[in-house]
């Protein structure tokens, strides 16, 4: 096995080794990027769901006060309006997810399936959790989720959520007198759902990887084919033709010309250690001779 590939194996072990050892970390590194990226998409939908509620509650149930008396319109309530709006923002972003989700709902479409269940049970059960992040399968698409709980905080929710007779009659006909009630102040009812998709985030996960990689090992070999000439300009050519000197000068060719490698460095100084040898054999040969 030559020096050089020797030396080219060298750097080959060197190269995986730190490759092998840094993927773990940089993927770990872009997953965390990613899932930040992915946090703060949700904290723009949960703050355009906020600002749709909040529009609703100030600006909508005011003007249509009066109005509700005689027929309950659900534009008026804040939850409706987000997820309404939502569902007309999914039109052209189809893979996010929103829900207001209840355990006791009045609008039979916000009852909470098994998995928000879990969720909205996981919140009750620790009052002071304001945010709880998971991974759920939505259409057979794993989404990170992130859920917010929604508690009354407001006692003039309670008129139409304590009992049937102090909701108003509007309602009561509209969606009847079954669900919807028993909310206390301060009790966690469901939870503000939000999911986006994490195949998007995985596939930039893994592009990077493979770009860094990629990126690597070009680096590696163009690095690896300089070394190269380096090393057949400065050691292997100067120790081959030693090598050949000394194989002339070892058949008895005395003729062969010396070879002197310039510089101050192991080569050089072993160029001139061999030829003071050889000079040296010369002139002990000749003593022979005599």
């Amino acid at each position: 096995m030559g020096l050089r590939l020797k030396f080219n194996i060298i750097l080959a072990v060197c190269y995986l080794l730190g490759l092998s050892l840094s993927i773990y970390p940089f993927y770990q590194i872009s997953r965390r990027e990613a899932m930040e990226q992915l946090q703060s998409q949700i904290d723009v939908l949960r703050a355009q769901a906020l600002s749709i509620r909040r529009y609703t509650s100030e600006e909508i149930q005011p003007l249509l006060a009066e109005h509700s008396s005689i027929q309950f319109l659900p534009q008026t309530v804040p939850s409706f309006s987000a997820q309404t709006a939502f569902r007309n923002f999914r039109g052209f972003y189809p893979q996010f997810f929103y829900k207001e989700a209840a355990l006791n709902p009045t609008n039979p479409a916000d009852l909470a399936r098994d998995w928000e269940r879990e969720l909205i049970e996981k919140l009750r059960a620790n009052p002071e959790l304001t945010k709880d992040v998971s991974f759920q399968t939505i259409d057979n698409r794993s989404h990170y989720t992130a859920t917010y709980p929604l508690v009354i905080r407001d006692e003039s929710c309670l008129t139409c959520h304590s009992t049937p007779d102090r909701a108003p009659t509007s309602m009561v006909a509209l969606y009847g007198n079954k669900n919807g009630f028993g909310w206390k102040l301060n009790e966690t009812i469901g939870a503000q759902i939000i999911s986006v998709p994490t195949d998007i985030a995985e596939g930039s996960i893994w592009r990077n990887l493979g770009l860094f990689v990629g990126t690597s090992s070009i680096i590696f070999l163009v690095l690896l084919i300089l070394l190269n000439i380096l090393l057949n300009r400065y050691v292997i050519s100067p120790v081959t033709r030693m090598a050949k000197t000394a194989e002339a000068v070892s058949m008895g060719d005395a003729s062969v010309a010396e070879f002197e490698y310039p510089g101050s460095d192991e080569i050089a100084s072993l160029s001139r250690s061999f030829n003071r040898m050889r000079r040296s054999l010369d002139s002990a040969l000749k003593m022979l001779e005599k």
